[in-house]
């Protein structure tokens, strides 16, 4: 990409098609800005003194928004769900996507954000942000450069809060190194071309640049604060990294949601907040955010945002049918649900939201290939006995029966529209039959006992559990209870182990889990998640996290893997520093063709199509999204610009 101001977004093939776009984005002079409206409630804090009129809250030039169906009014409370503990990225999907870029809504381009345009060198290994001028924080501080450099200087970088720097900021073992140019103007220096850097920082991980206001956050510090100790001791906390946490958060930690007090650049600031024995959570307007639409007006239109925590998913449901929620997909979209709420749409007065899966696999199986229990670990190893596994599995009949018929066998790999597909890392070992199975579970040394369940070569019993979140993925569970039955019929014993969502963090991050389960990504952007492909994701590559930590700390951490994982990550490095498509492709199709032969994970079926349901009331919004952690559905659809009718 040469040095060309990017004011229109950089795009990438398409590969979703047939969506609108959400928004044109441009900027306008102040008097125009500065002509449009804002909250009745805002206006009356201007009228009384306790609030800088409109055209001192906005920038000079305030990024215009062009809503989705028509210009909105100001009003209302949306209501959302969460469900139980730790559900703290439904609040980061919802309003927290203010990043320097983001993705347009059919996510085949990244736009203008916070950053208003964008130079990169021939090599991509410089980008210089050029800022939108008079952002304000939340508290009507200056947003500047200042903020960014100190977000990834002073804190990504600062080797007591993180352990090594995320992926999105390091390229061939080296951090980023961040330098203010002007007060709107910021310069990151990557030590190898980093070409999909833009691609990267338009999605949730992406979003630190803007994360950490100075004017807050240095106070947790030691830099900055030579207090600091004595401050956390004095919070009850037993150390400054956690006052830090608790005050400053980061992108995927409840503690981001936890503090009123914390500025934001988000359309909602946090007004009850994301505590343990919270019920819900409740967002207000932001008085100072950045946006206006096509007339001018103040961005948000909804006054607030009520998430509602309910404990199990009838609850929710049970709220979505009844009129209680005005936008839900998060939690609900599972196949046995869609009859219920199509049959509700009049009561509850809804309209059903369609998902585009952008996964590949609705269920991927990751064995623990790097166990603790060197007996387990050798067994997990073992390709011929996770290829067996595999075998033995009955797709149809899942697919069938929790799945309704609607999807196919699969187990890897970019979806088949994509220009990516591989068809033996997606199709190989699909087929069911249980006698081959066995067969090849007697030829590696895994016979039948007595009670015709199988035995390990040092004598113990063939037994696993497999991790899975019934509050976040219930079709999962039914998925495994079925496999379960399927691998007790070869003489395989495997426990569905159903468990709360922080301790399928904690046991994965501890390696102390035998296997687990996820949706498999990189479905549609195989470039933004690799994690079933190679070791890569410190809590998504389930299958070997010490290996991924040995990746993303350059050796520093964890366990040095084998030469054909080895060969990837270096693969991968390559292909992310390639511009060219065609040619990044080519290099990604040698790391397909490696995971295929590997064989490290085993998948049951193609992810199939999600689905929601939005308000009849509530507008402006796209009936048609991606659904993806890359693109965090909905937020992409810039939620700022929903508004309700009468």
């Amino acid at each position: 990409m040469p040095n060309e101001i990017l004011s229109r977004g950089v795009t990438r093939r398409a590969v979703l098609g047939g969506m609108a776009g959400v928004a044109a984005l441009s900027v306008a002079g102040r008097a125009f800005a500065a002509s449009g409206g804002e909250a009745p409630a805002l206006a009356q804090l201007v009228k009384d003194g306790k609030l800088p009129p409109l055209a001192e809250r906005l920038p000079k030039k305030p990024m215009v928004v062009t809503p989705f169906e028509k210009v909105g009014t100001y009003g209302g409370t949306l209501r959302r769900g969460l469900r139980g503990s730790s559900d703290h990225n439904g609040i980061l999907r919802m309003v927290g996507n203010q990043s320097l870029v983001r993705w347009n809504l059919e996510f085949t381009a990244v736009q203008p954000n916070l950053a208003e345009s964008w130079e990169v060198n021939d090599d991509a290994t410089q980008f210089t942000f050029h800022l939108i001028e008079g952002v304000r924080w939340s508290d009507g501080h200056p947003f500047t450069a200042d903020d960014i450099v100190f977000a990834i200087e002073d804190c990504v970088k600062n080797t007591d809060l993180y352990s090594s720097t995320p992926a999105q900021l390091a390229v061939a073992g080296k951090p980023v190194t961040v330098e203010k140019i002007d007060d709107h103007t910021v310069k990151f220096t990557f030590a190898a071309p980093n070409a999909l850097y833009l691609e990267n920082l338009a999605t949730p991980l992406g979003q630190h640049p803007t994360l950490f206001p100075k004017h807050y956050c240095s106070q947790f510090l030691p830099k900055y604060n030579p207090n600091i100790e004595a401050d956390a001791k004095k919070a009850g906390v037993t150390s400054w990294t956690e006052l830090f946490r608790s005050r400053c958060g980061d992108i995927e930690i409840p503690t981001r949601w936890g503090n009123v007090d914390k500025p934001t650049l988000d359309p909602w600031v946090v007004k009850e907040p994301y505590v343990g024995g919270a019920t819900r959570v409740v967002m207000t307007r932001n008085p100072y955010f950045w946006q206006v639409d096509t007339a001018g007006n103040q961005l948000p239109y909804i006054d607030e945002i009520n998430f509602g925590i309910s404990q199990d998913v009838e609850s929710l449901m049970l709220n979505v049918i009844s009129g209680k929620i005005d936008i839900q997909e998060r939690h609900i979209s599972v196949l046995a649900n869609k009859p219920t709420l199509s049959q509700n749409m009049q009561k509850g007065d809804y309209r059903l939201l369609t998902l585009v899966p952008s996964s590949a696999q609705q269920c991927q199986i990751y064995f623990n290939i790097t166990h603790k229990d060197p007996a387990m670990r050798k067994m997990f190893a073992d390709k011929s006995f996770r290829q067996a596994l595999s075998i033995g599995i009955n797709r149809p009949e899942i697919i069938d029966i929790v799945y309704f018929g609607q999807s196919e066998p699969y187990q890897a790999g970019p979806r088949p529209t994509h220009p990516w597909y591989n068809e033996k890392y997606a199709r190989q070992f699909t087929e069911y039959d249980p006698d081959k199975a066995g067969a090849m579970l007697d030829q590696a040394g895994y016979k039948k006992g007595g009670d015709g369940m199988r035995v390990r070569p040092d004598g113990q019993k063939v037994f696993f559990s497999v991790d899975v979140i019934p509050t976040l993925y219930p079709d999962l569970v039914d998925a495994l209870e079925l496999v379960k039955t399927h691998w007790a019929q070869i003489g395989v014993d495997m426990k569905v182990n159903t468990i709360e969502r922080a301790l399928y963090y904690t046991r994965g991050d501890d390696n102390a889990h035998d296997a687990a389960v996820w949706p498999g990504p990189g479905g549609l952007d195989p470039m933004l998640d690799p994690r079933d492909f190679f070791a890569f994701h410190p809590q998504g590559s389930r299958y070997a996290i010490p290996w991924t930590l040995w990746y993303t700390s350059n050796g520093a951490r964890g366990e040095e893997p084998p030469e054909s994982q080895k060969k990837r990550m270096k693969l991968f490095d390559e292909a992310r520093s390639t511009a060219d498509l065609d040619k990044r492709g080519a290099i990604m199709k040698q790391i397909f063709d490696i995971a295929a032969e590997e064989f490290e994970t085993v998948g049951l079926c193609l992810a199939v199509g999600g689905f929601g349901i939005i308000r009849n009331n509530l507008r402006n919004v796209p009936e048609k999204q991606p659904d993806s952690w890359s693109w965090p559905n909905p937020g992409p659809a810039m939620p700022q610009q929903f508004t309700f009718t009468s």
